[in-house]
């Protein structure tokens, strides 16, 4: 098992920047590929960004590419994603959550094992 607590959403404005953070326990993070979600008012689930567990590839969704950066440090056991150039669009609730498969970067939510309770990310000027 392993519990994965999610940090530092909040309100920013537009073209505004936010890191958030996903601090896990139980078990070290270098067990799992790691991701990040998000779910929209009104809309599912959809994938944002996905990391293997190392660091070394990374995978975006295309409305986020070039904007976010998922990284990791195994050190700390946490998980990070950096948002920035931040649009309304980009208001959710975001989501950690941790894949067995270590060296596969899926985007279906389906793959992934261990999930975070979210944090709100709102995007208004």
């Amino acid at each position: 098992q392993v519990q994965l607590v999610e940090s530092g959403g909040g309100l920013v404005q537009p073209r505004g920047s936010l890191r958030l953070s996903c601090a896990a326990s139980g078990r070290t993070l270098t067990n799992f590929a790691m991701g990040w979600f998000r779910q929209a008012p009104g809309k599912e689930r959809e994938f944002v960004a996905a990391i293997t567990w190392s660091g070394g590839s990374t995978s975006y969704a295309d409305s986020v590419k070039g904007r976010f950066t998922i990284s990791r440090d195994n050190t700390k056991n946490t998980l990070y994603l950096q948002m920035n150039s931040l649009k309304p669009e980009d208001t959710a609730v975001y989501y950690c959550a941790a894949d067995r498969g270590r060296r596969v970067l899926h985007s279906a939510q389906y793959e992934y094992d261990y999930w975070g309770q979210g944090t709100q990310v709102t995007v208004s000027s």
